[in-house]
């Protein structure tokens, strides 16, 4: 009898299924087994692994234990709280409850962590009341996880009272009134509390302040925080190096952040997307290309977000052979296409160039969202194709897709760069008047240079003097553009409202200096020359980049620190004295 429960118990480990289960349910009721304490575990824990068993394994329990104590209900609630469907907790509690049993204090603070999980509200305000009416209110355990679930939930007032009606307060209430600030938002206020706090710190209470220095851009408070981790002694772990990298990465740091993540014994995929994704965010692509390719040496395999961050790098670079690579690896790993890879691989073929290949990849993806979309009509209008940018526009309206501020400003785009002056009034009467959507200083930009291209400069004035937001250097310096090819009419003008902005961008100075000095107004030239100086505005040098064999090198004007420079100037002199001598010839196919 012995060996069979056994076998039985171990069966029922290791079943996987209801039908199994019901067959295994058998051989207890029949050998009386069902009842034994070691079973009835067994089985909790096999309801507990399947979330859309709730009902049949409260049924089951309140058969069996109809005159035990809730302990096995108590261990389903659990298992269910820390699911991916913790409202099933929720459910059992009441089913707990509807069958008369009664709850015990160690049930509440699962129930309220489910409540948490899910965002729960009423029924964590329900279950609150009941707390309150069994006398619960007063034991700290029970008091952290109310004081979690408000915060978490966005009542951080009511956590706040809840907190200074706190008789003994512990770690725990600390951490978790400040990290209920943290996830609802409310950075500042969570760095107030800590800095109250009158208890050594834990790791999870560093965590949260740590974040809600990041997330505030309090970049001196995130650094006094780091002191005082090291201070403390803690154990420097991966959750906590995670969390400083991502701080100083949002106080754009990048320097701190790299020091921390060069310091990680061992990285997890997290340290390397923290790194990989803030180097493209602030547009360092080839520092995260490198990075990716440091990465697949030490045999980490990326996930979709890396790879997501690594098309975005491609895209703005232009590397379109690693691109390709990057797509190539997706399919032979069978990585699933998300919204996100899918929209980084249209962007990526059309900011590179390949237009075809990002229609292909739109047209094969079935999950399009608006900023699927708005990338491939951003291409379209990148490279030309105003036509085809509009077409898309249409077909994104007759699919029920609503356009964004994003959308109407890749049309617009379009229409400048393809001369459509009348499709692009049509669009900005249909952005305002139609879609209800304000325009911003960047489509009056779009739609200032597309007047201005079309040299319709009077209607373009009216546009500048009649829109509801102050005019930029931006502004301006599409305007001033337009003077560039009609005289100088109104450069005076310009000039005094580049002073009154007190704009540090140079390229609207060079254009009017050199307006004046097609004009020969020498004196004029002096004094926006002299203006510049006096200012520190300095004129940004040009750049590109080029890919060789799938590694991209940039180029800045002037820069001779390229490790190859020496190489590149003996070929640029051979290919000039090649081309003097009539021996260099440009091959068009």
């Amino acid at each position: 009898m012995l060996i069979f429960k056994s076998t039985v118990l171990d069966l029922i480990h290791r079943c996987d299924n209801l039908s199994s289960f019901k067959q295994l349910h058998a051989q207890l009721l029949i050998t009386g087994a069902i009842r034994d304490d070691l079973a009835i575990g067994k089985i909790t824990e096999f309801f507990g692994r399947f979330v859309h068993l709730a009902d049949y394994a409260c049924n089951f329990l309140n058969r069996i234990e109809r005159h035990l104590s809730p302990f096995n209900f108590n261990k389903l609630i659990a298992c269910y709280a820390s699911s991916d469907a913790p409202q099933a907790s929720v459910l059992v509690y009441r089913q707990m409850v509807r069958n008369e049993f009664l709850p015990c204090i160690y049930n509440f603070p699962v129930v309220m962590k489910s409540c948490t999980k899910f965002m729960g509200i009423q029924e964590g305000k329900q279950i609150h009341a009941i707390i309150f009416k069994m006398g619960f209110s007063y034991d700290l355990y029970v008091q952290n996880s109310l004081l979690h679930f408000y915060g978490v939930c966005g009542e951080c007032q009511k956590a706040c009272s809840l907190f200074d009606e706190l008789l003994v307060r512990d770690v725990v209430s600390w951490t978790s009134l400040i990290s209920g600030h943290v996830s609802s938002g409310f950075f500042l206020k969570s760095l107030s509390i800590f800095s109250k706090m009158d208890l050594k710190p834990n790791e999870a209470t560093f965590v949260s302040v740590v974040v809600a220095s990041g997330r505030s851009g309090c970049l001196n408070i995130g650094k006094g925080i780091h002191n005082l981790i090291l201070k403390h002694g803690l154990d420097m772990n991966l959750t906590i190096n995670n969390a400083l990298m991502d701080m100083y990465v949002k106080c754009e740091c990048l320097f701190e952040a790299k020091r921390v993540f060069d310091e990680v014994p061992k990285k997890d995929i997290i340290s390397w997307t923290i790194m990989l994704s803030s180097l493209v965010q602030l547009k360092r692509p080839k520092d995260s290309l490198e990075l990716f390719h440091d990465m697949q040496l030490k045999g980490v395999q990326p996930d979709r977000v890396i790879l997501t961050s690594v098309l975005s790098a491609c895209a703005n670079l232009g590397a379109l052979d690693f691109g390709k690579w990057v797509h190539e690896y997706i399919d032979s790993k069978g990585i699933k296409w998300d919204i996100h890879i899918g929209t980084a691989l249209v962007d990526m073929y059309a900011k590179c160039g390949c237009i075809e290949m990002a229609l292909k990849t739109f047209d094969n993806f079935p999950n399009r969202n608006v900023r699927t979309w708005n990338v491939l009509i951003g291409g379209l209008a990148m490279h030309g194709h105003g036509y085809d940018a509009l077409r898309h526009f249409d077909h994104m309206i007759k699919d029920g897709v609503r356009p964004t501020e994003v959308t109407f400003l890749a049309v617009l785009t379009a229409c400048c760069h393809s001369g459509l002056v009348n499709e692009g009034r049509k669009i900005f009467y249909l952005m305002s008047e139609v879609c209800g959507i304000s325009p911003k200083i960047e489509h009056y930009g779009c739609m200032l240079d597309l007047l201005c291209r079309a040299r319709l400069l009077n209607e373009a004035k009216d546009i500048i003097t009649t829109m509801p937001v102050p005019a930029d250097v931006h502004i301006w310096g599409a305007f001033l553009s337009a003077c560039n090819d009609n005289g100088v009419k109104h450069s005076q003008e310009l000039l005094d409202e580049l002073v009154e902005l007190e704009s540090k961008d140079s390229g609207a100075y060079v254009l009017l200096s050199n307006i004046f000095a097609a004009d020969e107004r020498w004196g004029d030239v002096t004094r926006v020359r002299r203006f510049m100086k006096e200012k520190g505005i300095r004129k940004t040098p040009g750049s590109s980049v080029i890919e060789v064999d799938g590694k991209a090198h940039e180029f800045l004007a002037g820069d001779l620190a390229h490790p190859q420079f020496e190489d590149i100037r003996m070929l640029l002199e051979l290919c000039n004295k090649d081309y003097r001598e009539g021996r260099f010839h440009i091959h068009s196919s």
